[in-house]
């Protein structure tokens, strides 16, 4: 039921599974986790040796993502209730911060894509998937869940990140990656 979109072929999850490059040993931070279908998907790619911190707002999201990895059997799926308006992750620790279709939620952007930096490991990404602004009316219009491509860029690099890369594929999203810049 919560993941009934995240898995849907037309949404390209496999394809995005892939563009993020996981490999096994490494940890993840699925911000706005949802029903945590990327996180379980993530959580099979990291294996045993990785891990996966379901980041969330809403309890009963975290209740259904640790009931859901007890039942698949991924011990590696940590659910991480946040309380205030950013996260708390350990330092340093993540490979890869993804977010997807949340960036419109989070209050005080620029500032919370920079507190996400000090989470990352020195070759760790971000990697953002977001709404693009309906051409047409529609809910995601009228209720302003989308952020521009132009913005997110721009809002990354005001906080320090590099765009990595661009990708293309998604129909009704943009999706970017990026990195820290080398010291």
């Amino acid at each position: 039921m919560f993941n009934r979109l995240a898995a849907n072929p037309e949404n390209k999850p496999e394809e995005i599974l892939k563009a993020l490059h996981l490999q096994q040993g490494q940890v993840v931070a699925d911000i706005g986790a949802g029903g945590g279908y990327f996180s379980f998907r993530m959580a099979e790619l990291v294996g045993e040796t990785g891990q996966v911190f379901a980041v969330e707002t809403n309890p009963d999201f975290l209740r259904y993502i640790e009931q859901q990895a007890r039942k698949q059997g991924l011990q590696n799926v940590v659910p991480v209730q946040v309380s205030g308006d950013l996260p708390e992750l350990p330092l340093q620790q993540i490979d890869l911060i993804f977010m997807r279709n949340v960036t419109h939620h989070l209050p005080r952007r620029p500032e919370y894509l920079k507190h996400l930096r000090k989470f990352l490991k020195p070759e760790g990404r971000v990697a953002i998937i977001e709404y693009q602004k309906a051409k047409l009316f529609s809910f995601r219009r009228l209720f302003g869940h989308y952020v521009s491509k132009e913005k997110i860029i721009q809002e990354m690099k005001q906080a320090g990140y590099q765009l990595e890369q661009e990708l293309n594929f998604l129909p009704r999203q943009h999706f970017t990656i990026y990195k820290l810049p080398l010291t």
